[in-house]
């Protein structure tokens, strides 16, 4: 009979972050094997638990991978083609079948049987998102037949059938949130137990569907309005969907991931984008921080260990620590951001990928937000292990702010550039709260500010938008503003690029981003080559010849040409 191989199921809570709980289905036909539980002794609540903290780091992945595209985070390789290779993806891919997909078909059999109809419906939601993610990235993936027990080498489904399948796992998991559980899920990661929230999250997850989708279907903006007219989706920060890490820093680490690449007893391991930090801190007028279209939320996103870059605002070069600063731009760098930002901002160009020199405690860090880091609070030093708030942020997954800007895509796909102002300063205002109060930080930073020539964070946030609302309202066309809208979304997603990288595929904007640095890296990608080993121990899967394959929503034209920004 069928069993779940679970040898270590005591050691499960001690092991919760470094391994799955469930092991695959196998065939055992024979006798009692001690070593097995049987799927009636195997508790769903183990399961679940394994199951939500797999999906976080799945999504960290994911948007990691998508903000280096999107330029919201450092992307190292020149050419698009080797950036990530089949061999880099393994893990993603495991996480996604072996320890989420798989793990929640098992948990669900088991909580069916016993009623436990809240755990089915998160373990529906959870896989939903899962799906679409998969095809967001890969394109055409395995679905119907991957986690039959029975087919050794599953075939790969059309994107737009998994997509479909998603949709319909989200609308089953609504209608079970509204009946009665019997046992409650021992820990919701999420929710807490707020079934309502869950039911907005489902919701909001199909108008994300809808939207990826409006290019291959005609009637996904009526779909995705007519939950909007429902209001019954995430509207309020109280209701985002966000994974929450811990400071806990051994047995098990549970720190940020993003934390612990910054935050150790060498220094940053990793880099900042340039392009994204000159966006969000605005041109420089030589008056400290009293820049033109500087966004407050630059201090909490990134911490600077020191107050100045070589070569920018009149600062020497140093060829040592920053060796690009003593280069000139290449010719298609004219107009943008090259090698550093004024004031310590410092990070990297969108592709380079030269060797790294001893700037651990020189380099740009992550912040309070999300990582839960270290608050800009101009002390500039350099900064290790434990310092700030020790790892305890969060992994964005669907914000309230986010919600706002795909409303305002929605109207300005329907040519309604009011709404999609007031709707896209809604998103605007949601991120700024939920940014300023991520951490009981304001004490310190209002300290910072009262009483000197510096305006507060309220006044910059003020001036900030008010320059930005000059900027929309004064645009030649709507490419400008469709320009400012995918920016401003963009800042709002730091911390998850997945939606980015959604978006930038499907509009093309902005229009404006940062070049790679290599003047020919190839075609764009617009999906991910398979993990290698899927496609080495799969027949029914074929390597694809190119990251220029386009998935099935992505109807736009083919790399190089599109996306412009390139």
């Amino acid at each position: 009979m069928k069993k779940l191989q679970y040898i270590k199921i005591l050691l499960f809570m001690g092991l919760l972050l470094n391994t799955s709980c469930v092991k695959d289905l196998v065939d055992l036909d024979l006798t009692e094997n001690p070593n097995y539980l049987s799927e009636e002794q195997v508790d769903p609540d183990y399961l679940l638990n394994g199951i939500q903290v797999r999906f976080g780091y799945l999504v960290e992945k994911f948007g990691l991978i998508g903000g280096r595209l999107t330029r919201i985070d450092h992307m190292s390789g020149r050419f698009y083609k080797s950036v990530y290779s089949p061999d880099d993806l393994n893990d993603e891919w495991r996480y996604a079948y072996s320890e989420i997909l798989r793990d929640t078909k098992a948990m669900n059999k088991i909580a069916e049987e016993k009623g436990l109809k809240h755990h089915v419906a998160i373990g529906k939601v959870l896989t939903a998102y899962t799906l679409m993610t998969l095809v967001d990235f890969f394109g055409d993936v395995p679905y119907s037949e991957a986690m039959n027990e029975d087919i050794i080498y599953p075939k790969v489904d059309d994107g737009a059938s998994v997509y479909a399948s998603a949709i319909k796992l989200l609308d089953e998991a609504i209608t079970l949130f509204g009946e009665d559980a019997g046992a409650e899920p021992a820990k919701d990661f999420f929710y807490d137990g707020d079934w309502e929230k869950w039911v907005k999250l489902a919701n909001t997850l199909k108008m994300k569907a809808y939207m990826t989708t409006r290019l291959v279907d005609s009637n996904a903006l009526d779909k995705f309005n007519d939950i909007v007219t429902s209001g019954n989706y995430i509207t309020d920060t109280s209701e985002d969907f966000q994974f929450t890490w811990s400071s806990n820093d051994i047995n098990p680490d549970s720190r940020h991931p993003r934390y612990r690449a910054s935050y150790t007893s060498s220094g940053g391991q990793i880099y900042q984008s340039n392009s994204f930090m000159d966006y969000m801190t605005g041109p420089d007028d030589g008056a400290y921080l009293a820049f033109d279209h500087f966004d407050p939320r630059s201090l909490f996103y990134f911490y600077r260990q020191v107050s100045a870059t070589p070569g920018e605002a009149g600062e020497p070069a140093d060829e040592i620590v920053l060796e690009c600063s003593v280069f000139d731009p290449p010719p298609h760098y004219e107009g943008y951001t090259f090698c550093g930002v004024a004031k310590g901002w410092w990070g990297r160009d969108h592709g380079n990928d030269r060797g790294i020199p001893p700037d651990g405690f020189l380099r740009t860090l992550f912040g309070v937000y999300p990582a839960g880091g270290v608050l800009d609070d101009l002390s500039y030093e350099a900064q290790k292990d434990g310092a700030g708030y020790g790892g305890a942020g969060i992994t964005p997954i669907m914000l309230a702010s986010w919600v706002k800007f795909m409303i305002a895509e929605y109207y300005m796909v329907n040519g309604d550039v009011a709404n999609a102002k007031s709707n896209m300063f809604e998103g605007m205002d949601i991120s700024f709260d939920k940014v300023y109060n991520f951490k009981p930080t304001t004490d310190r930073f209002d300290w910072i500010f009262s009483g000197s020539l510096l305006p507060t964070y309220q006044e910059y946030a003020e001036y900030f938008e008010s320059q930005l609302s000059d900027d929309w309202d004064n645009a030649s066309s709507d490419d400008e503003r469709w320009n400012i809208l995918a920016r401003q979304y963009f800042v709002a997603m730091f911390g998850n690029g997945i939606d980015a990288y959604n978006f930038y595929r499907r509009t093309g904007y902005p229009h404006d981003l940062q070049p790679n640095l290599e003047p020919d890296p190839g075609p764009f990608i617009r999906s991910l080559y398979y993990p290698a080993n899927s496609v080495n121990n799969n027949p029914n899967m074929k390597q694809k010849s190119s990251v220029a394959e386009q998935v099935f929503w992505d109807t736009n034209p083919a790399s190089p040409g599109f996306p412009i920004s390139n």
